[in-house]
């Protein structure tokens, strides 16, 4: 998987707050020792903004950074102002899914929980459009087009050399949820049938007979990054999503993936369960 330039401006932020605590310096003593302010070291540390590398250049040496470490964040620094492939649109991307394409174009594997409708990315075109016809009453039909084009360009980081593992645990009731319509909803379940079969795809059902179980309150996405501090939790939301990174949020959700996951039915079990309810649609 190829690293991108949210992941280096992640990974930066955390190595230079890892560097200047080891060194026993305040944002404020460090930031006077190469002139830069507080707010701007801190808005380093905290991965928000642009970087400039000479300053992360200044840092390192005053840290006491080893040459290839120094050398290693400042690449990290410049591969950061790079940006994503949805930045060339034609029209805009709504700022609720400008974080999410930017941290999925960089995952290394991504956990969904979906209590409501298949995950997006296995979501065939005409799924995808009554979802957004349905959640969006107020858009054009010509903004609903737009969202599920970049729903289908997302789907491409499936194709690629070295695509991130997607590993979905699918509750009942959005398996049997006619979305679009008898023929819409076929084709949405042997579409996931068919992705199932990827090695890079797992699919699990959490079936009714379940119960209660670790994630009633609504959907959710692990988007895990090279390394676990760089883990991102999605929820959804009306109208977007939230976006948490906390550790105390990403051990809570993390923890209640595998529950679910482990509550939920084998692969094998888990397939015969879709190929059913697809064949009574």
């Amino acid at each position: 998987m190829p690293v991108g330039p949210t992941t280096r401006r992640r990974q930066l932020g955390a190595d230079l707050r890892r560097l200047r605590e080891f060194k026993g310096l305040t944002l404020e003593e460090a930031g006077a020792r190469v002139g830069i302010s507080k707010a701007t070291l801190s808005r380093y540390e905290t991965k928000e903004g642009a970087v400039k590398w000479p300053a992360i250049d200044a840092l390192c040496r005053e840290y006491g950074a080893a040459d290839e470490e120094r050398l290693a964040l400042v690449e990290l620094a410049k591969g950061a102002r790079i940006q994503g492939w949805w930045r060339s649109l034609a029209d805009p991307v709504p700022e609720s899914m400008n974080l999410m394409l930017t941290l999925e174009d960089e995952v290394v594997r991504e956990d969904h929980y979906a209590c409501m409708y298949i995950p997006g990315l296995l979501q065939t075109r005409a799924y995808a459009e009554a979802v957004h016809r349905a959640s969006e009453v107020q858009c054009s039909e010509r903004e609903v087009q737009h969202m599920v084009d970049i729903r289908m360009k997302r789907q491409e980081l499936l194709e690629r050399d070295e695509p991130p593992h997607i590993w979905c645990v699918i509750d009942e009731a959005a398996l049997r949820r006619k979305v679009g319509g008898r023929d819409v909803m076929r084709e949405q379940l042997q579409n996931l049938l068919t992705a199932s079969q990827r090695p890079h795809v797992t699919i699990q059902v959490l079936p009714f007979s379940t119960g209660a179980h670790a994630a009633a309150v609504g959907s959710f996405a692990v988007l895990r990054g090279t390394t676990p501090e760089l883990d991102v939790v999605y929820v959804d939301l009306i109208g977007g999503g939230l976006f948490m990174e906390k550790r105390q949020e990403l051990d809570r959700y993390r923890l209640a993936f595998e529950y679910l996951s482990a509550q939920a039915l084998d692969l094998e079990s888990s397939a015969e369960i879709v190929d059913r309810i697809s064949r009574e649609s």
